[in-house]
Parts: structure tokens; C-alpha cells; sequence
């Protein structure tokens, strides 16, 4: 894949893996849009790197994403890549009485709120010659940890979606891609790590970035960097070694 002279919107971009690749790609000479639901972050990352365009969004909410979808159709119509990286970590301990706070927003923001941004966007990808939808899963999506395993398991339903959506839309010119990190140094979580990570070397996100990004202009529809690789080909044989007895 051709990775120079694309219109990308990142979402979740102005912090973490999502501005790493926002930056590496910019200066491949792409003309990149962040979106977020922080203002502050995402004023920091254009005093950075002041090639982004940013945009506040919080794309769990229906009115702040079909608002951004109309905004993209107009100011910028030529969009043809949407990498679907935003997400949230919370721990959950099902034998506590708050097991299920923030549950909602917890799949929103992993699962549902990026399948209705593909579904909004698809009508603008499909006019482009060309266009790539890359979503951004986890290696917790083939071997779980189990002290986050709602994001673990919305990680694999995410796995499981771009394995249908690329299936479905391989007869148009619209790429579907899987992008799986290993664990990567971000705030993801609060910055703690779970108990099954915590053992596990992390990655810095511009590293991270440069082995994606060098991975998808091979062409492959599953980027997998680091451990991901082997998390995918041993799935859940991993998940006892990394939860302990």
C-alpha cells in the first residue's frame, strides 16, 4: 500500500499510538485529520506537530461524530483512509459491586462507535479511487487478560468485524485492514498496566508506528507487530501463561 498523498482521518489521535502514527504519516507527505474528545490534548499535539488538522470529537455520541462525518464530506471530500484507533481500558473485577461501571462506554468506544463511523464514512470512501479502512485491534483480542476482559473482548469482536467487513467489501476498491498492537507505552488504561501485561516488555508508540506503518505498505491485510504475531497464532493456548493459575 501506497502510503504518500492520502487524506487519513485518526481518531484518537492527538495522544498515544493514534499521534504517533498521525506524525510518521504526516511526514510521509499525507495529509492527516486527529480527532479526540480532548481539546487540550489535541491543541498539544497541533503545537507539536502543526501539520495536523484536529477536530473534537467524541465519537460515542452520535450527534459529535454525524457532525464530523458532515464536516469531512465538506471540507474535505477527497478522504480516503479512516484508521479507527480510539479506545478505552477500564479493570474489572466481577466479584466487586462495580464490576460494571462504565460498561457502556467502555463498548461504545472499542466496538460499536467505530462500526457506525465506518457505516457513515463508507459512502465517501467508496467515491475514491481508492480507500483503506484500518482498524486498530489489540494482541488481547487473540489472548486475553483477565483483569480487562471487557476490552479484551471487544478487541476480539473488533477482529472479528474486519474479518466480515473485508469479506463484504472485497469486491470495491475499499481496503479493510487489522492493525494489532503489542503492548505499547500510552495512557491507555490510566497508564497502570493490567496484572496479565505487567510482566510483558512494552513498545514506545513511535516505534510501534514505524513497524505498522512499514508493514502495511507491504500490502498485508493483518499488521501484527511484536507479540501480536505470536498472540495470533497461539491465541488462546497464551492464556494461562499470561493470567497465572
Amino acid at each position: 500500500m501506497k502510503l504518500t498523498a492520502h487524506t487519513i482521518l485518526i481518531t484518537g489521535g492527538a495522544t498515544g499510538i493514534g499521534l504517533a502514527l498521525a506524525r510518521q504519516l504526516s511526514a510521509r507527505g499525507n495529509r492527516i485529520v486527529v480527532c479526540g474528545r480532548s481539546e487540550p490534548a489535541l491543541r498539544k499535539a497541533h503545537a507539536a506537530e502543526p501539520a495536523l488538522l484536529i477536530r473534537r470529537c467524541d465519537i460515542t455520541d452520535d450527534a459529535s461524530r454525524k457532525a464530523m462525518v458532515s464536516w469531512l464530506n465538506t471540507e474535505y471530500p477527497e478522504l480516503d483512509m479512516v484508521i479507527n484507533n480510539a479506545g478505552v481500558q477500564y479493570r474489572r473485577r466481577f466479584r466487586d459491586e462495580s464490576a460494571l461501571e462504565n460498561l457502556e462506554a467502555e463498548v461504545a468506544a472499542n466496538f460499536t462507535a467505530p462500526i457506525q463511523l465506518i457505516g457513515e464514512l463508507l459512502p465517501l470512501l467508496r467515491r475514491q479511487p481508492s480507500a483503506a479502512i484500518i482498524n486498530v485491534t489489540s494482541a488481547l483480542a487473540f489472548a486475553p487478560v483477565a483483569d480487562i476482559p471487557v476490552y479484551c473482548a471487544t478487541k476480539a469482536a473488533m477482529h472479528s468485524f474486519t474479518l466480515s467487513l473485508r469479506h463484504q467489501l472485497k469486491v470495491t476498491r475499499i481496503r479493510v485492514v487489522e492493525m494489532a498492537p503489542p503492548i505499547v507505552e500510552t495512557g491507555l488504561g490510566g497508564g497502570e498496566r493490567s496484572g496479565g501485561t505487567s510482566g510483558q516488555r512494552s513498545m514506545p508508540p513511535e516505534d510501534f508506528a514505524a513497524e505498522a506503518l512499514a508493514q502495511l505498505e507491504t500490502g498485508q491485510d493483518e499488521v501484527l507487530v511484536g507479540l501480536a504475531a505470536g498472540a495470533r497464532k497461539m491465541g488462546e493456548a497464551l492464556f494461562e501463561r499470561m493470567n497465572g493459575s
